[in-house]
């Protein structure tokens, strides 16, 4: 498909008088006009290498340099431009388990908003190492687009080929464990490199401390090892004075009314003065309110005295499932990072939220402090708002006093409504099928009478295809009872007043409702 919609293009290109223009070694031509650049019809080869001697080919779309790193997997379908810019994935290279993208292009990278922030990514700039997809899209179309991802990696020189097949990738990742990788460029040699070993914090982490929301009545200092951009408008959003500060500055002198450590890459091991003064914090008769997001919790769990470890299989994506093991509530959550915190914690300290699906830990408390931390990102960009209340609740320990915890806060979960047992349903069927009409509309229905037969549910189908039901088999494929009548409001309600079912079900066919 790729190829044939570039040949589409070359082909109306020469319709509309376009000229040929220099290229590079690697492509043999491609057209252009003033203001415009056209995708070349030969792209640049290279492979995605792994080390366990994994090589896929794929073609280059971003900066045709070789890089090495971590190879991770992303199981979001959007929000590209926050994850490529989260400061997590520093070292990594990201593969990207959505089939598609491109199609939503790049934003105004240069924009800001009212606190100086960049307006639509969640760093000053984008983080992976390299990026991986299988079909890249140069065309875009979105409100907000000013350019192509692939004019936006090339401009920050970021390597990114397409054409792999990243669901094949991500299976391997899942099935053996996070490994290192490199994208190879011909006649561009490069050795694996393992970005754990160093101290990323240090390299993501602001250099000077910085001031936002000037004014505001709270006070909240935020340690950065990677913070993402919306953590700090989440808070200035809820009244506070933000004071960033680098990763290892000395912040246990400082006054405050709450303090909240958040980002980001790496070994969180190798942040050594911070998670001293954390300890400091935590050992002290200081009890202003503490908050930790994603390597925060891993950082202060080992201020606290536990130990961290590096997962086999690392949780990065929009739709992982966490619950509060105070009160037993769910919640979908954005999540990115590849070490976890040990189950086993020093006393005084217990677990606040637990992965549901390889119930590694997702969160901490203090038993009788106001210190509390979580796995996941709270503050989402991109993914779900679940759990954005978490941040009122962190400004709820500030005003209510030192002498709280983060379970005096939390919202009450909502109450559950008891289960109905359902004995009878009514099927809307699809009707009778005319010639040339797609046969699968009769059989849904067919197939959702077999399920509630299968479940000791009784069933009622109105609007019937005729022959399905003359020819069905009795037993599981045969209706209780059936309507040959016509779906309108009427005859609807005169069916469920004479059969009294406990549910409805919709049949495809059902539609002209």
């Amino acid at each position: 498909m790729t190829r044939i919609l570039t040949a589409f293009k070359v082909v109306r290109t020469l319709k509309t008088g376009f000229g040929f223009t220099n290229v590079t070694a690697h492509q043999k031509w491609k057209f252009s006009r003033p203001g415009i650049r056209l995708l070349s019809v030969k792209a640049q080869t290279a492979h995605i290498v792994l080390e366990d001697g994994t090589k896929m080919k794929g073609y280059s779309f971003g900066h045709p340099s070789s890089v090495a790193g971590e190879v991770v997997f992303n199981t979001g379908l959007g929000g590209y431009p926050e994850a490529i810019t989260d400061p997590a994935y520093k070292g990594q290279i990201l593969t990207m388990a959505n089939p598609i993208i491109g199609n939503g292009g790049a934003p105004d990278t240069t924009a800001l908003d009212e606190l100086g922030l960049s307006k639509y990514l969640e760093s000053n700039g984008i983080k992976v190492a390299g990026l991986l997809v299988l079909d890249y899209s140069k065309d875009y179309n979105h409100w907000l687009a000013t350019k192509s991802l692939g004019q936006w990696l090339q401009e920050e020189k970021v390597p990114a080929i397409y054409g792999v097949d990243t669901r094949m990738l991500t299976k391997i990742i899942r099935d053996k464990g996070t490994m290192l990788g490199k994208i190879e460029f011909e006649g561009q040699p490069v050795d694996f490199v393992d970005p754990n070993k160093q101290n990323l914090i240090a390299e993501v982490s602001t250099k000077d401390v910085k001031v936002y929301g000037k004014g505001n009545p709270t006070k909240v200092v935020a340690v950065d090892c990677g913070i993402k951009n919306n953590v700090i408008r989440l808070l200035v959003k809820r009244g506070a004075e933000v004071h960033l500060v680098p990763w290892n500055y000395d912040f246990t002198k400082m006054e405050y009314d709450g303090i909240l450590i958040a980002g980001g890459p790496g070994n969180p091991a190798l942040a050594e003065p911070l998670i001293q003064n954390v300890r400091k914090i935590l050992e002290s008769d200081r009890k202003e309110p503490l908050f930790g997001i994603s390597t925060g919790n891993l950082i202060t769990g080992l201020a606290a005295g536990a130990k961290t470890y590096k997962m086999s299989m690392a949780n990065r994506g929009q739709n992982q499932p966490v619950l509060n093991i105070t009160n037993k509530q769910a919640f979908i959550t954005a999540q990115n990072h590849g070490y976890a915190l040990d189950n086993a914690l020093p006393a005084g300290w217990k677990p606040l939220f637990v992965n549901v699906n390889d119930q590694t830990n997702e969160g901490i408390m203090h038993e009788s402090k106001p210190f509390f931390a979580v796995q996941f990102h709270p503050e989402v960009t991109p993914g779900p708002t679940d759990t954005e209340y978490l941040f009122d609740s962190f400004f709820s320990l500030i005003k209510k006093g030192k002498a709280t915890t983060i379970t005096s806060v939390l919202p009450k979960p909502a109450l559950v409504a008891s289960r109905v047992e359902v004995s009878k349903v009514l099927i809307l069927g699809s009707g009778g099928l005319s010639i040339g009409q797609a046969g699968e509309f009769d059989y849904s229905g067919s197939q959702a009478v077999k399920a509630m037969k299968e479940e000791n549910v009784k069933t009622v189908l109105m609007n019937p295809n005729i022959a399905s039901v003359q020819t069905n088999e009795v037993g599981l494929k045969q209706a209780d009872t059936v309507y040959f009548l016509p779906i309108t409001p009427q005859f609807v309600t005169e069916v469920i007043k004479a059969e009294r079912p406990d549910g409805l079900i919709l049949g495809m066919g059902a539609r002209q409702l």
